[in-house]
């Protein structure tokens, strides 16, 4: 006689793609969908069906929920963030669309009940590309953040085996209340820093580009979109940084990165 099934590791013990090859990729981070933006989901799920459903990957990297305190989140039938939005990833990959997505610094909780139920796969952080034979670095960006002492203290701690499955042991409610105390003060915490200090290290960027032997980079996390093109010993190279999401807000912004005739464009979304 079997028996049951053993529970998924924790999303720290989930092997993550480190190279991947992508076709025509679209790729998006910090959407940091949750209950209290609902403009921002209705939009999402009209870019799943109207425009991610036009290309041949679809790239997250990281922060697609404002929060995830676990993969039982999906059991919820009131939970019409997770749900919706495991829905419409499952109608892309079932219309074709590779679906990929890395851990942000907000929802590095999702897991293989995740995957499962959306039939994505996960990205390691960071993890190269190759773009019809051009290669370039895919990150989040939260782990460059180095002058943010604190941030980086807080991110080594809930990246440990022992802390996730502490935490998922807890249950939903108790997990709720830890993960909405930790989003006050990380409100609180930003408003007392300068910008600087949570944005990426640039030397610390330039070991990661000089380690993985590009120089070309797309990450998040910082809500500053933006193009850096710079000198990395003696080579030119790009920075691509995503937009974060919020069509809530007046005005409303959002976008995306494409690959249009071998080149990386940004792409402002319409509200």
């Amino acid at each position: 006689m079997s028996g049951a099934a053993p529970p998924d590791p924790p999303p720290v013990l989930l092997p993550g793609l480190a190279h991947v090859e992508l076709r025509d990729p679209l790729f998006i981070s910090d959407l940091h969908l949750n209950v209290g933006a609902p403009e921002t989901l209705k939009r999402f799920l009209r870019f799943c069906a109207e425009d991610a459903v036009a290309h041949a990957e679809l790239v997250i990297l990281g922060d697609l929920f404002e929060y995830w305190i676990g993969d039982d989140t999906l059991d919820d039938e009131g939970d019409a963030v997770s749900r919706g939005v495991a829905s419409a990833l499952r109608g892309l990959v079932a219309h074709g669309v590779r679906v990929y997505v890395m851990h942000g610094n907000r929802d590095l909780l999702l897991g293989a009940g995740f995957l499962r139920a959306t039939g994505a796969q996960l990205l390691a952080d960071p993890a190269v590309a190759d773009i019809g034979g051009r290669e370039l670095l895919l990150a989040h960006g939260d782990a460059w953040c180095t002058q943010d002492v604190e941030y980086m203290r807080f991110r080594a701690s809930v990246r440990q085996e022992a802390t996730q499955r502490q935490f998922l042991a807890g249950s939903r409610a108790t997990r709720l209340a830890f993960m909405g105390a930790a989003r006050l003060q990380s409100e609180a915490g930003k408003r007392a820093k300068a910008m600087e200090i949570m944005d990426v290290t640039p030397s610390v960027v330039d070991e990661a580009l000089r380690a993985s032997g590009l120089r070309l980079l797309i990450h998040g996390h910082t809500h500053r979109p933006a193009l850096h093109r710079f000198a990395l010993d003696g080579a030119p190279a790009e920075r691509w940084v995503l937009p974060d999401w919020d069509f809530d807000a007046q005005p409303p912004r959002g976008g995306a990165i494409v690959v249009k005739a071998g080149r990386l464009t940004r792409v402002r979304l319409d509200s």
